[in-house]
Formats: structure tokens, C-alpha cells, sequence
């Protein structure tokens, strides 16, 4: 039985340290490394995900934040710096936890204590109930995923891809415009454009991103969408023009 991993901390020598552990055990597979928790969250969310390698201290999503919201999903071996956490991810039915620096002897004991944990469980409990799509470089999830988690200013918010009509790029952060409500969060508009599924959503100005299911008209290089007129940029022109002479709008 292989498990499909992910590493997530926010220190690149740290998913190194990971990622050069997992390539010496057999039964491991590195499908992702990342230092953005709200990407991986997305992923543990998608199903697929075997074994989900986790730091305790990040920036934007803390460890045992991400354990909450998951609810569950895949299994979790923590790891930080600080012993002080132990006692509350065990509460949170973590499989186990490794204080940095990570012995490799004490990282295999702890991925075998996992795969045998699986082994011994109903083919179904480990079966991926559907595939997650191959990472490329330019970091798109996986094409069942139907929603997206940001950072607003008190909490992360799951919002759902079908519920997006434009986002708004401003000085510091970006506005998610959905047909209820709009969002705040300080992610930057290339990685949004780089989150969400192309052929769904497209940039079409250096400060917009529009749901492509939403537009109502489009008026030479003018796009209204719940009665907002939005403009394509020049730069954007000719490969918005293309994509929707190729759905034949």
C-alpha cells in the first residue's frame, strides 16, 4: 500500500528535511509540498490525501487550526519545534508528533506506525474516493475541487467556486465578490488567478478576475457582470477574445 503525502511548513529547510525523508521510504509518495496551509487545506479537503506531514507554527493557518477545520480528514503526523503542543494534538487524534531536528529513524517509526495502522484497516477506509489531479508548477488544485479557503481578517472562509462573480484587486489584498456577500483577504491576485480552475475563471485586467459562467454582455472591451462593468485590459485582450470565441458566446 502506498500513501500519498503532503508536507506543509512554512520553513523550506524543513519540507527539504521531508521531502528527502519520504523518497527513502517505499511505501511513501510525495504528491505535494507547500508552505501555504490554505493550500494544502484545500487538498486534505479534496480526499486523496493518505498522510498529511504538519507543522504546528505557521503564519497564516497554525497547525492545530488546520486540524480543526480538516475535521478529520487524512491522517497527521505534526511537526515543530516546541513540545509544549503535544498534549493538545493528541486530543486532536493525531498519529503522531515529531519534534525538530527530525531523526530519520524516529520518522520512519513514525510513517510505519501509520501504514500499519492502515494495512490493518478495510481496503475502503484507505481507498481514495477520487483522484487528485497531478500538481504543476503553476500550483492548481485539483479539478473535483469546488471551493476555495481564504484569510479575512478574523477567520478562514471557505467560499465556493459557484458563488464567485469577480474579484477586485486593490493596493494590499483582493475583494471576492460572490452573488451574497463580499470578501476581504490579503492574498494577491497572481496567486488567486493561480488557485482557481482555468476555463471557469480568467484575468481579464491587471486588477480583475472574472467568473466566466457569470458574464451577462460583453461591449467591445467592456464585461458586465451583476451590473458591474468591468474592462479588459489590453495585455488580457486577445486571450479572453479567444477563450470565449471558443465556447461560442
Amino acid at each position: 500500500m502506498i500513501l500519498k503525502c503532503i508536507a506543509v511548513d512554512d520553513e523550506p529547510l524543513a519540507l527539504d528535511i521531508i521531502e528527502d525523508y519520504v523518497s527513502k521510504v517505499p511505501f511513501l509518495q510525495l504528491v505535494k509540498r507547500t508552505e501555504n496551509a490554505i493550500e494544502a487545506l484545500q487538498l486534505v479537503q479534496a480526499g486523496g490525501i493518505d498522510l498529511v506531514f504538519l507543522d504546528i507554527q505557521m503564519p497564516d493557518l497554525t497547525g492545530i487550526q488546520f486540524l480543526k477545520i480538516a475535521s478529520g480528514k487524512s491522517n497527521y503526523i505534526l511537526t515543530t519545534a516546541y513540545s509544549q503542543y503535544a498534549l493538545e494534538s493528541y486530543d486532536l487524534n493525531v498519529s503522531d508528533y515529531l519534534l525538530k531536528p527530525i531523526a530519520f529513524d524516529r520518522f520512519y517509526k513514525a510513517v510505519e506506525k501509520v501504514h500499519n495502522q492502515l494495512l490493518k484497516s478495510e481496503p475502503a477506509a484507505v481507498a481514495t474516493p477520487e483522484p487528485v489531479a497531478q500538481q504543476n508548477n503553476n500550483h492548481n488544485t485539483s479539478s473535483v475541487q469546488d471551493f476555495i479557503f481564504v484569510k479575512t481578517e478574523h477567520k478562514i472562509q471557505k467560499i465556493q467556486l459557484d458563488n464567485i462573480l469577480y474579484i477586485e484587486g486593490l493596493k494590499d489584498y483582493i475583494s471576492i465578490f460572490t452573488k451574497t456577500e463580499r470578501v476581504i483577504t490579503l492574498q494577491n491576485m497572481k496567486k488567486m488567478e493561480e488557485t482557481l480552475p482555468k476555463g471557469e475563471f480568467i484575468r481579464v485586467h491587471k486588477s480583475y478576475i472574472i467568473a466566466l459562467d457569470k458574464i451577462e454582455s460583453i461591449e467591445r472591451s467592456r464585461i458586465l457582470i451583476a451590473g458591474k462593468t468591468i474592462p479588459v485590459g489590453d495585455t488580457y485582450r486577445d486571450e479572453f477574445f479567444k477563450l470565449i470565441d471558443g465556447k461560442n458566446i
